[in-house]
């Protein structure tokens, strides 16, 4: 199929055609492509992107994975998992096009006979697409295979560049499992890659309302001004889940939600809200706030852990009605297992704008409701001007980012109730993506591909950041490893986590928003 026939089944309009150019030719290697996140996260992105214009004609797709498929069997099975993840339909066009450059490799990760295959097939795909010599390599492979992956990738050459080739390596979490497996990861990746290639990928950093924190934050004069210790009372920072473990028990157990979740997408939420104003929009000057952010954030010492974390196990429950068990019947989960499936923590930011200003944050398994959101709580106006009205307390202002499920922003704020007396309710003005501008399908990777692609590694984490990032968890690591919980499991599915978590927030005169 040609680039022309594709020019007349996008839905772009014109100017939006202009406003973004397709991506630098190259391959696309993905280890672990017979997997769940390649068919369910990856194929469904790549679609996507080929239906706005945003892939190169001279683009492939290479699989490598154990599995013993023939090319054809894995082509067939791509047009499959296009129709049931990504919404393609039956008939085509962009399906087509996208198979028409598969191709799949079958072998041992940690072989070198393997890479050399790979060296030889990557060398007819760049003769038969023009892809020119440049590839990026996406490990969707256990974390254990890391290193050995980029290893093998230097030995056989294939993470070498030069003469206008480039080659990058996408690598999904968990990155190390602690401070110390992190930052020897990072020195064993770096005996292969420069940093400049290395694209340690957070898919919460592909939603819209994500991204849009920096556009709100920046672009309106009416917020910035306001952000800080002065008129912040605390942010909260909610990522629940209804799901429970599902299959992932093997890898969770080993995990728990703090390391799933803390070090990378939850602080990464953590410092947008809080970074300053970048000097622009490049990687550099972007991660460069957000680094302070981190190393600004103070790690609780082992008597700070026992009053400002807590941690959760869900039990027997109910979700939409349905009866479901407890985290220690799930499969491949130890029956007497501590692992936690929930963490709620109080961090604080030791830099002039957010000096005294808790961070709390929640995050768990099982939950009420499924929703990720960041909510700014503004200082209460003074009531002195209300004493002698029906008014018994002021509301205080509440801005609510939305990431999911349902992106968009929403202010509280307070407005007279009409009738005689001077009685104030609190009202909310509310801002959906949906609305406004449309409801395209995403996955959350789209634009991480696309950059990875372009190279821009803004929504990409650096080596720095990763570092930092597990420093705050650490003393929580240490403590809870030295103090297994005793009264797990401690809240019930279908409930927004132990009583704890309210205590926390208790101790501080505030409480959890109600959502």
């Amino acid at each position: 199929m040609t680039q022309e026939s594709l020019d007349q089944q996008t839905d772009q309009t014109p100017d939006q055609q202009q406003q973004i150019r397709p991506a630098d030719p190259c391959v696309m290697v993905i280890f672990g492509a017979s997997g769940d996140l390649t068919k369910r996260m990856l194929l469904p992105s790549l679609y996507h992107l080929a239906k706005k214009k945003l892939l190169p004609k001279e683009f492939a797709l290479l699989g490598c994975a154990i599995d013993n498929l023939s090319q054809d069997d894995f082509r067939n099975k791509v047009k499959s998992d296009l129709r049931e993840f990504g919404g393609a339909p039956e008939n085509c066009k962009f399906c087509d096009w996208l198979v028409e450059r598969l191709y799949y490799i079958s072998g041992d990760f940690q072989q070198p006979e393997s890479y050399q295959r790979i060296k030889a097939l990557l060398a007819d795909v760049d003769k038969q697409h023009g892809t020119n010599g440049s590839y990026f390599y996406y490990l969707a492979t256990s974390p254990t295979l890391i290193g050995s992956i980029v290893e093998q990738l230097g030995a056989a050459g294939l993470a070498e560049e030069g003469d206008g080739r480039w080659r990058r390596v996408v690598i999904e979490k968990p990155f190390g499992h602690d401070v110390d497996s992190a930052r020897a990861l990072n020195v064993e990746i770096g005996k292969v890659l420069d940093e400049r290639q290395i694209y340690r990928i957070d898919h919460y950093l592909g939603k819209e309302t994500v991204q849009n924190i920096l556009v709100f934050r920046f672009s309106n004069g009416i917020f910035e001004p306001i952000w800080n210790r002065r008129y912040i009372d605390h942010v909260q920072i909610t990522v629940a889940e209804t799901l429970g473990v599902e299959q992932r028990g093997g890898y969770y157990d080993h995990a728990g939600a703090l390391r799933d979740m803390v070090p990378n997408h939850i602080l990464q939420l953590v410092t947008l809200t809080a970074m300053e104003p970048p000097i622009s929009f490049r990687a550099d000057a972007v991660r460069d706030e957000q680094a302070k952010i981190l190393h600004a954030i103070q790690p609780p010492s082992p008597e700070d852990v026992l009053t400002r974390a807590v941690r959760g196990q869900y039990g027997d429950g109910t979700i939409d009605g349905a009866g479901v068990q407890a985290y220690r019947r799930e499969p491949n989960v130890a029956p007497d297992s501590t692992t936690e499936t929930f963490v709620a923590l109080k961090l604080a930011i030791d830099n002039w704008r957010w000096a005294d200003v808790p961070f709390y944050i929640r995050t768990g398994k099982r939950l009420a409701n499924r929703v990720t959101e960041v909510a700014i709580q503004f200082r209460r106006a003074p009531f002195v001007l209300f004493r002698d009205t029906p008014v018994e307390r002021l509301t205080p202002n509440l801005l609510v980012l939305h990431i999911q499920p349902n992106e968009g922003i929403s202010l509280r704020f307070g407005a007279k109730v009409p009738g005689i007396q001077v009685d104030v309710g609190a009202v909310n003005m509310d801002f959906r993506y949906q609305d406004y501008f449309g409801n395209e399908p995403s996955t959350g990777y789209e634009r991480l591909l696309y950059d990875c692609m372009t190279g821009d590694a803004t929504l990409f984490q650096r080596a720095d950041m990763v570092e930092a990032g597990w420093r705050v968890v650490q003393p929580l690591l240490d403590v809870w490893k030295a103090l297994p919980p005793r009264n797990f499991p401690n809240y019930k599915s279908g409930t927004w986590g132990p009583k704890e978590a309210d205590e926390l927030m208790a101790r501080d005169k505030r409480q959890w928003r109600g959502i």
